[in-house]
């Protein structure tokens, strides 16, 4: 019993794109590294797609049908009144193809527009907000920071934020600067848009994939698993950038996000683990 039980932890922890990449094949290789990433940034929620959206997956990945193909398949297959599975996975089986889909395509405009396009583009069909700017305040139990909050953007200012931030990072000059305070620059960046909380679900998603193709369009390469395997720790970090407690010497930590952009864009292979709640370990 405890052998079948371990056989089948197994079969689930496999990660379903692993061959095509060990295969090396470009073209299977660059899609597997898509879906990969498409499916590992569920975890940001503890969603699982279902089998049925990773084998239409592998579908694309061999060439046999398009994404488009995809999407048409997931559409009919929660369309269908005798389907029963969970709401969860329909919304990690929908937003991972069109996680795919945007990361499969070359264009990319850095603005505020986009990044709330991709938000529309994400959870269309998933959300009836999908590309909508919240109206009220929020505050969420964080495990890390043992149950407290990030104090986010307040509602009656998302926008004009969204928009500080973009100008100041699009005044910003990269040249002749050393990858650590690319990094450094890059983290700050990141950190603030995701500390806005532009919607009212979906922003790690959303700007997760943003990061990427903002990535890609100042040349970094970022074809590997780094965002796929460690998406709980990606969200975690971006926590831990934004919370502060100065009562009790806790302050605003980058570390945790810059240790993971070392990875994504230099291939280092820091590990990237919490131990624990951060303010209970005295990490702060």
């Amino acid at each position: 019993m405890e052998e079948v039980e371990k056989c089948q932890a197994d079969e689930l922890s496999k990660d379903p794109f692993d061959e095509y990449i060990r295969l090396g094949e470009p073209d299977k290789a660059d899609k597997a590294y898509v879906w990969q990433t498409a499916v590992g940034l569920q975890d940001v929620d503890k969603l699982r797609p279902s089998d049925y959206l990773l084998n239409a997956a592998k579908e694309n990945i061999d060439g046999i049908i398009t994404i488009d193909d995809v999407k048409k398949r997931i559409d009919s297959y929660y369309q269908e009144s005798a389907r029963h599975l969970p709401e969860k996975t329909e919304e990690a089986d929908k937003v991972s193809v069109h996680i795919a889909e945007i990361l499969s395509e070359g264009s990319f405009i850095f603005s505020p527009a986009q990044y709330i396009s991709i938000h529309r583009r994400l959870f269309t069909g998933v959300f009836s907000h999908a590309g909508k700017i919240r109206d009220y305040n929020i505050s969420k139990k964080e495990w890390v920071l043992d149950g407290a909050s990030v104090i986010y953007g307040g509602a009656l200012e998302l926008r004009e934020t969204l928009d500080y931030d973009f100008r100041n990072e699009q005044e910003f000059s990269y040249a002749n600067l050393p990858m650590s305070k690319i990094i450094k620059h890059l983290a700050r960046f990141i950190s603030q848009l995701w500390q806005i909380h532009i919607f009212c679900e979906g922003n790690t998603r959303t700007t997760a994939v943003f990061v990427l193709k903002y990535l890609r369009s100042m040349g970094f390469n970022v074809t590997n698993d780094v965002f796929a395997k460690n998406a709980w720790y990606f969200r975690n970090s971006l926590v831990r950038a934004n919370y502060r407690d100065v009562k009790n010497g806790i302050y605003e930590d980058l570390s945790y996000l810059e240790v993971f952009l070392r990875n994504l864009l230099l291939d280092e292979k820091n590990e990237l683990t919490f131990h624990g709640h951060i303010l209970v370990s005295g990490c702060g």
